[in-house]
């Protein structure tokens, strides 16, 4: 397991389209900070952006989740390019290894299933469910106005 000094993920969704560039990203730097990014312009919405820092136990946490995923040994060549509809974007580095990968929205699992890569796409689409439910988990809890 590299250090987690040596530990960063960024990922990116979006597209442009009737409502201008609308997109949602997030990355988890090396030092902890937490960076989050929604910009929607449906009915003139405006764009949310938070910062926070988290702790080593959930950078720790975090590298568990993208080391068990196996991402790290996939290729997204055989993987639907991204299109007009959108584009999904995923960097991590882990110690020595860095990976980029981009590739359409994904609708559904059928989408996944007829893709020329479904075992290495379906990898990545567990995945990244995996990373959003952690930061919106991550910003909710941190960014709560009214306490339970």
């Amino acid at each position: 397991m590299a250090d987690l000094k040596d530990f960063y993920v960024r990922y990116y969704v979006g597209h442009k389209g009737k409502f201008g560039h609308e997109f949602l990203e997030f990355e988890f730097r090396p030092d902890g900070k937490l960076r989050y990014a929604n910009n929607s312009q449906y009915k003139n919405d405006t764009m949310i952006r938070k910062e926070a820092f988290v702790s080593s136990a959930v950078l720790a946490e975090l590298k568990r989740i993208v080391e068990d995923s196996e991402i790290m040994k996939e290729d997204d060549n055989l993987w639907p390019a991204p299109d007009r509809v959108g584009r999904q974007e995923l960097e991590i580095v882990c110690g020595d290894e860095h990976i980029s990968f981009a590739t359409s929205k994904i609708g559904s699992l059928v989408d996944v299933n007829e893709s020329k890569d479904p075992e290495g796409l379906r990898c990545f689409y567990y995945l990244i469910q995996d990373l959003r439910c952690l930061v919106f988990s991550l910003i909710s809890l941190h960014f709560k106005i009214k306490p339970i």
